[in-house]
């Protein structure tokens, strides 16, 4: 059977759970080397104990979530549209789609990768940096999101063509490969190469060298594949048909949205942990990388999900594509509920892994617990926004993503920290998640796909 046919059998005919795996396990493997290198980061700079360099860190990861939402207008809006499009035997419209999200994510990268440069340290007093935080907030962000930028926009783009495409392995191969590279430079320049007192920037030339190798490790599989798939490089700015680009926006928007309204969360969080001091602000960093796990997973599982219910979707398959629904809501269910066992009961040992600052750890391990049982709400509203994504409803996910983050997260936030101050703050995720998984139920059964 040719790569084209078995690709077709994978999304028709293959059983669900085997198709479900084959789509999902590379995919969530490549979101936990994307964490491995982000964890990696902060271990290899908690090892200076030097709180003021993690902080710095934590406060670049802001950013570079950005770039992930400009990444996600074009990989999930563009990806998505092409399944479907593939799914109803539309082959010349898919590929009209796939060059154009390209070429879009490398124009909007380079304008984007520009503001930053210009606008930098607003941008990261805006973020909650502080005269200490500063300096290596700024060696962070310049290599990683302004130098490295446009590979980083572009690496996940692609990436998400191609696993829609039904190349999860090669897909996540490249996401891992940079990560991974990411991992072995760190301590060369941190500890090697760079002198003492330069480790933030260090790590920062790391990942953007793994971000230009994964960037060329994607132009190679996209030329190799051309001819069997409708993946290509462009070499000119195709526009598909007017309904095909308000269908990619529909769906892309509302993705970028909801990663710019988690960062625009991870801001408010950072400018009311830093009343607390710098101590603090560093705790709450080491345990918003820490929920990366499960979220990481549950949302490989959801990206692993989004090709097979669009190509069924499209195909007119009702059954087949709620089976893939289902199977994949109970999976990231049992994980995110593994997580919490482990994050409740080892708090300070999970912390400690990351810096040796008792004053760092026990703060940390207070988050880390009360925020560890918000996950599973957490797990069902991204498994909700996907499968919207995926039918094609991105109107929907953009409500959800208003009212979990404006509605109810920051506002719940403001409150509880203003009457109940760190306790509160560090309580009020539970509340919000809880409240929104509520809401996005009721959203979720009455606009779901029937038969």
């Amino acid at each position: 059977m040719d790569t084209k046919n078995a690709k077709i059998e994978l999304f028709e005919n293959t059983k669900p759970a085997k198709a479900l795996a084959i789509m999902a396990i590379p995919t969530v493997a490549s979101q936990l080397i994307i964490l491995l290198y982000n964890l990696a980061d902060t271990w290899f700079i908690g090892r200076t104990d030097n709180s003021y360099m993690v902080g710095a860190s934590s406060l670049g990861l802001t950013v570079y979530l950005a770039e992930t939402a400009l990444a996600n207008v074009f990989g999930v809006g563009g990806g998505a549209l092409m399944v479907r499009l593939l799914g109803e035997k539309k082959e010349e419209a898919a590929r009209k789609v796939a060059s154009y999200t390209i070429a879009m994510a490398a124009i909007s990268g380079f304008v984007f990768c520009l503001l930053i440069l210009f606008l930098l340290e607003p941008i990261l007093q805006l973020l909650g940096a502080s005269e200490n935080t500063m300096p290596y907030a700024k060696q962070y962000v310049l290599t990683t999101c302004v130098i490295g930028g446009i590979p980083t926009i572009m690496s996940m783009c692609m990436s998400q063509l191609l696993r829609n495409a039904g190349y999860a392995k090669e897909s996540g191969f490249g996401v891992g490969f940079g990560s991974l590279l990411n991992v072995a430079l760190d301590p060369l320049f941190m500890f090697v190469l760079l002198p003492e007192g330069d480790e933030v920037l260090g790590a920062g030339i790391a990942t953007m060298i793994s971000s230009f190798c994964s960037f060329a490790y994607f132009i190679v599989k996209f030329r190799k594949l051309k001819d069997r798939t409708v993946l290509t490089i462009p070499r000119k700015l195709e526009r598909p048909e007017k309904g095909c680009l308000k269908s990619l926006y529909m769906v892309g928007v509302p993705a970028a949205v909801s990663i710019f309204l988690f960062d625009l969360v991870t801001i408010v969080i950072n400018r009311i942990t830093v009343s607390y001091g710098d101590i603090r602000l560093a705790s709450m960093g080491i345990v918003l990388k820490l929920e990366r796990i499960p979220i990481n997973v549950g949302l490989g599982i959801c990206l692993g999900m989004v090709p097979l219910v669009a190509y069924n979707y499209g195909a007119g398959n009702i059954p087949r594509m709620k089976k893939f629904v289902s199977l994949a809501r109970i999976s990231i269910l049992a994980f995110s509920l593994i997580c919490v066992a482990a994050f409740w009961f080892f708090p300070e040992s999970i912390v400690g892994l990351f810096i040796k600052n008792e004053a760092t750890i026990t703060p940390g391990a207070e988050i880390l617990q009360a925020r560890c049982l918000s996950l599973p709400f957490m797990m069902i509203g991204y498994h909700i926004v996907n499968y919207m994504n995926a039918v094609n409803k991105g109107q929907i996910s953009f409500i959800l993503a208003i009212v979990r983050h404006i509605v109810l997260i920051i506002p719940i936030m403001l409150l509880m920290n203003s009457i109940w101050g760190w306790t509160g703050l560090i309580w009020s995720q539970l509340v919000a998640d809880s409240l929104n998984v509520l809401i996005a139920g009721i959203i979720f059964m009455k606009h779901s796909i029937r038969e």
